[in-house]
């Protein structure tokens, strides 16, 4: 019998071993009260560690508590969660199950209910009805900008002190560093603005501060756009150099994505796509420009598009969010021949003006809802019914959550 591809361990240049090619993408799971983690993380990240994952990510983890990219969002800013924090990395670690933090700061994507004033690169604000959600940015001064690499470096620093095996940087989605990123967003006249290479730099100087601090042998990864899908903003040809740069500077692992809050391409996937995985396009460029190992999230659902994109080398991981919440097991009924491809529910109103919607924008709110069933020790719940993600959103967030949010693929 041929040995699926999914099964094999991969090997990263700092010597960790990931021993199968399944990523649990981040999702955010929005249980942190007043940003501080507790047993639903402990638990829902057991599950996931002995659903047979080689690689689990955290929700958003962000770095400062006065910038939160939504309600219930971990924050580790110093060590006053170390103990739960130090539970919650051996619950994920289980099973040979390496675990990674996802760090991240929102810049000016945070709902005014979160921020009254939030920073930016530069203070460009929201344009229409986003603006009804997001207030006017500040933008930040060059001293602010090395006070939030340091908090970047401190969040990695007690990552690895807890258990975590590694971080990853969120320099994706609209948030703060893909905002530094964009010339759309970074209007700035100083060299943190301009060129590209003026707007890598806090990326940059993240990462370089964090290995610093981490060591060679703690592995670092990064969530980065192909491009933002928006006139103006970060491109693919942007988005390749920065891959190549970063590869240069040592970062061990690259996760592809694409879009933001104006363009979700990260759960609606890209319309010129010849395959059901997103981005497999833009990875394919990468093949013969980086040896450092690539991660595709989105679109993954059957087990011959994941080993097809392994055979062909157009990534090293299967990212995986969704799926895996509707089946924490997915990984293992892969490898032991159970599973059956599955289908991700379409939520409905049953009011066909109402559906196109209401339905996607209730999305993520249904998913947080499985995922707190996993964590109270029960099954996940498959439903169409829109209704109770839908109250849930309105609770959460007010009408700031009828906007779209970061997705979960």
């Amino acid at each position: 019998m041929t040995r699926l591809n999914v099964v094999k361990p991969l090997t990263l240049s700092n010597g960790q071993i990931i021993k199968n090619r399944f990523l649990k993408a981040s999702m955010s799971e929005t249980f942190a009260k007043n940003g501080h983690p507790n047993q639903h993380h402990i638990n829902l990240y057991r599950a996931w560690s002995h659903g047979g994952a080689g690689l689990l990510f955290t929700g958003n983890v962000m770095i400062d508590h006065t910038a939160l990219g939504e309600p219930g969002n971990v924050v580790v800013e110093d060590e006053r969660d170390l103990p739960i924090l130090k539970e919650w990395a051996k619950a994920g670690t289980e099973n040979n199950t390496q675990f990674w933090m996802q760090i991240n700061h929102p810049g000016k994507q945070s709902y005014r209910s979160l921020s009254k004033e939030p920073v930016a690169p530069s203070a460009i604000p929201f344009e229409g009805i986003y603006a009804t959600a997001f207030g006017k940015p500040r933008a930040l001064t060059k001293p602010e900008i090395k006070e939030l690499v340091n908090k970047f470096t401190q969040t990695a620093v007690i990552a690895k002190k807890a258990g975590f095996t590694g971080v990853e940087i969120h320099a994706a989605h609209g948030y703060l560093v893909d905002q530094f990123l964009s010339p759309k967003d970074n209007q700035r006249q100083d060299e943190y603005g301009g060129s590209l290479e003026n707007r890598m730099r806090f990326l940059i100087e993240i990462y370089e501060s964090i290995r610093e601090a981490v060591g060679d042998e703690f592995p670092i990864g990064m969530k980065l756009n192909s491009t933002d899908f928006e006139p103006g903003g970060f491109s693919e040809d942007d988005s390749i150099k920065v891959v190549e740069k970063m590869a240069d500077l040592g970062n061990n692992l690259i996760e592809i994505s694409g879009g933001n809050y104006l363009n979700p391409t990260m759960s609606e996937g890209t319309k010129n796509g010849s395959n059901d995985a997103y981005f497999i396009n833009y990875a394919r460029k990468l093949k013969n420009l980086t040896s450092v190992p690539i991660a595709l999230t989105g679109g993954f659902r059957s087990v011959a598009t994941m080993e097809d994109a392994l055979a062909n080398e157009d990534t090293e991981l299967i990212g995986l969010a969704r799926p895996m919440v509707l089946q924490p097991d997915m990984p293992n009924q892969i490898i032991d021949g159970t599973y059956k491809t599955i289908k991700l529910p379409r939520l409905k109103t049953h009011l066909k003006f109402l559906d196109k919607t209401v339905g996607p924008l209730s999305a993520n709110s249904y998913y947080e809802q499985q995922m707190s069933q996993i964590a109270a020790g029960n099954d996940p719940k498959y439903s169409t019914n829109v209704w109770s993600p839908f109250l849930r959103l309105i609770r959460m967030h007010g009408v700031a959550g009828l906007m779209p949010r970061r997705v979960k693929h």
